[in-house]
């Protein structure tokens, strides 16, 4: 059986449809998966990474973690190690970690990846971990046209090797199925077509004039939407988009083509659909 972990989060309802459509498709064998989340609908199983009481995988054959990013770095190396623990206590046989892509150490949420990784490597577990680069859809969400098409956004001259999640999606669910030729194996999983301001701006027929750090750090904490760990986030990915370091010319071998078997969806169309809602 396999149980995928934060499955109501984007990235997990789309695992999860992809999975339910390989079940309804005559060609697949239907592979039994059940979705564990924190609020459980019926037929689901509640996995509440704060509580070890629910992190009960008696029975998990492959176990698919989706990373619990959304938090302060002790946090989430807390429910990481909860689970991790868990999975070797129920004799889990494979655990698949969705992390951050390698050129990503200079964002401030990279530390919780890396310590789960070496946890893992030291783990009494089978593992994968899927090293996923930066959302096309997350660049759409923080780089986004203003009301006059303008892109304001601090990325100065660099660019992101942004990938569309729904790719991300099915190279887990590839990878979920089938672990064993995956075992021990950490897969780089970035964008081919790196994106620039003005490629948004062409996208979106508008133009692209970058602010600066300390302007979008002040217009940030003015909407008072992002909560106080979460700024820094941010302006870590701004300042690692513009510095170079996002553009995927690090990543010596990315898998993504590979693992899903065709040419990867444009970053840019899954970036100028998203900004179109």
């Amino acid at each position: 059986m396999l149980l995928i972990t934060g499955a109501t989060g984007a990235l997990g309802r789309l695992i999860t449809t992809k999975l339910a459509d390989r079940a309804a498709d005559s060609g697949h064998a239907a592979a039994p998966f059940v979705v564990g989340t924190r609020d459980p609908a019926p037929g689901q199983r509640r996995v509440d990474f704060d509580d070890p009481d629910s992190l009960d995988f008696t029975g998990v054959d492959t176990l698919l973690v989706i990373s619990a990013g959304a938090a302060e770095d002790d946090v989430v190396v807390a429910r990481h190690e909860a689970v991790i623990t868990a999975a070797e206590k129920a004799g889990v046989g494979h655990l698949v970690y969705t992390s951050l892509s390698g050129d990503g150490d200079h964002l401030t949420y990279a530390l919780a990846h890396r310590w789960t990784e070496r946890r893992l490597r030291r783990s009494s577990l089978n593992w994968t971990v899927l090293r996923n680069g930066l959302y096309a859809e997350f660049l759409a969400a923080i780089a986004a046209p203003g009301p006059d098409g303008t892109i304001a956004a601090p990325l100065g001259d660099g660019r992101l090797a942004a990938v569309a999640r729904e790719d991300l999606a099915e190279v887990a669910v590839r990878v979920a199925t089938a672990p064993a030729a995956h075992a021990g194996r950490t897969y780089e999983l970035v964008g081919e077509e790196p994106l620039g301001g003005a490629d948004l701006a062409a996208a979106t027929g508008g133009s692209y004039e970058p602010g600066g750090l300390e302007a979008t750090r002040a217009a940030i904490t003015e909407a008072g939407q992002a909560l106080p760990f979460q700024v820094p986030m941010l302006l870590s990915t701004y300042a690692s988009i513009a510095g170079g370091f996002l553009d995927g010319t690090s990543i010596a071998d990315n898998a993504l083509r590979a693992l899903l078997g065709r040419a990867p969806r444009s970053a840019l169309d899954t970036y100028a659909a998203a900004v179109r809602g």
